[in-house]
């Protein structure tokens, strides 16, 4: 079996699956269990076994997060019911193993949008709240748990427990990474819309400084907001970007023949990338051509073009499989926040990534707004920088080092949802709040039921 396979089998014997992330690095073999019910959740917790268990979604952690070498992975996605919707209160309850993707078929239609989105909509409700996932909007909506009203957990004790913000259960739980148990339910508050499409303004940055300018000046002026940028730059162009803002489009916004169905939820598939592809095709001088071309046929300046959402947040969902075109040795996904008053240590890591010429295509940067109350949540007020780079590159392991020695030193920190190679003697100094959350972790799950390979990395 594929170990970034989209369907995984119902399995409660001993038989172990090899797993990865979606990055397809260090694979590590677990019992692979899929309950059907909350009653079977619970049976499946009590029988982890000496190595524990952790939950798992669709596998979108690009890392070792939702991994377990040796123990039992529990696979939430058949518990994917909605529950209930208030369609004129705005809220959703639903399982932990609905997808993004599914909440947008159910509640598009009803005039409601999911409150935040990644750059992927297959990702589960229960993994968008244990990594605390933010999106274009985090300068104005924050990330995906600060609009979680209740959830359900089972924790370690075999107990169901509702868990609501503001209790340091719930802030261990956001952006806990399934540590401190498995979410069941979770009522979420929901975001208004008129139509199921954007109004997108795209323009150019010169560079790096321009596009931070351009950031600051007018991001107040959108509700998403984004950046790729060209890593591959260098000199003067160092840090050119695409910069990309939008809103939902109002109803007065779209020319008559989309009127007629203006909450029509239309999405678009691609072939899939092969199962094999050779290695080093995404060298420095394709990835230069590839960058060059994006930049230039971008335009100078665009406003009001109307895209389908699934344009706008999810363009790389229309190609599955995507991350196969690194090749068998995957790919590293890096990344990494510096606060306000840190643009020059942005400006270094962005600089020593362009010497380094580091063949990233993916490489997006943001501006997040005010931090969330999750212990282990990702995002504080800055600047995010978010990038791909093929794993096999040499010495990358020792360069990446160096750029999480730092953004340490610059106060900032590195995703958890994304690493798969963090050392734990910078853990410490990224999030201040980690002794609290070993504490109750402790408290909660003394013979460490719930464990995962990125658990054990880190000390978690």
């Amino acid at each position: 079996m594929s170990a970034d396979t989209d369907s995984v089998p119902d399995v409660t014997g001993l038989d172990h699956t090899s797993l990865t992330g979606w990055g397809r690095t260090a694979p590590t073999a677990a019992r692979l269990i899929r309950p059907r019910t909350y009653e079977e959740a619970a049976a499946a917790v009590r029988d982890c076994g000496a190595r524990g268990g952790i939950p798992r979604g669709l596998g979108r952690a690009y890392g070792d997060a939702a991994q377990n070498a040796g123990g039992s992975v529990l696979d939430m996605t058949g518990l994917d019911r909605v529950h209930a919707i208030d369609a004129d209160g705005g809220t959703v309850l639903c399982d932990a193993g609905v997808s993004l993707h599914r909440l947008m078929e159910v509640l598009l239609p009803l005039g409601w949008f999911v409150p935040v989105t990644p750059g992927t909509r297959y990702v589960t409700v229960g993994g968008a709240i244990g990594a605390d996932i933010h999106g274009k909007n985090h300068h104005v909506s924050g990330s995906f748990a600060r609009h979680v009203l209740a959830l359900e957990l089972l924790t370690a004790d075999g107990e169901i427990r509702t868990v609501i913000p503001g209790t340091p259960l719930f802030d261990a739980t956001a952006g806990g990474m399934g540590l401190t148990g498995v979410i069941l339910t979770a009522t979420i508050r929901l975001q208004p819309v008129e139509t199921s499409l954007m109004s997108v303004d795209t323009e150019r940055a010169a560079d790096l400084d321009d596009l931070m300018a351009r950031l600051a000046a007018t991001d107040h002026r959108y509700r998403y907001s984004v950046a790729w940028i060209d890593l591959l730059a260098r000199g003067a162009a160092t840090g050119r970007a695409v910069l990309t803002r939008g809103d939902h489009a109002p109803l007065d916004a779209l020319p008559d023949r989309l009127r007629r169905d203006p909450l029509s939820f239309r999405t678009s598939r691609l072939p899939s990338a092969p199962a094999v592809l050779p290695e080093g095709l995404l060298s420095r001088t394709t990835v230069g051509l590839f960058n060059e071309l994006w930049y230039h046929k971008a335009p100078r300046s665009r406003s009001g073009q109307l895209q389908r959402i699934s344009v706008f947040f999810h363009p790389l969902d229309g190609v599955p499989h995507w991350n196969r075109v690194y090749g068998r040795s995957g790919f590293v996904q890096y990344q990494f926040v510096v606060g306000h008053g840190q643009e020059d240590a942005l400006r270094r890591i962005v600089r020593r990534i362009s010497e380094r010429r580091c063949p990233s295509f993916l490489a997006v940067l943001k501006r997040f707004g005010e931090s969330d109350p999750g212990w282990l949540s990702f995002p504080v007020p800055g600047w995010t920088l978010a990038l791909d780079i093929p794993a096999g590159l040499p010495g990358l392991g020792a360069f990446l080092d160096e750029l999480d020695e730092e953004v340490a030193t610059a106060g900032g920190r590195v995703y958890l949802a994304k690493d798969a190679r963090l050392r734990p003697e910078l853990l410490a100094a990224m999030y201040p709040r980690l002794d609290d959350f070993r504490a109750l972790r402790a408290e909660l799950d003394p013979h460490g039921v719930f464990v995962s390979d990125l658990a054990r990395r880190l000390h978690l």
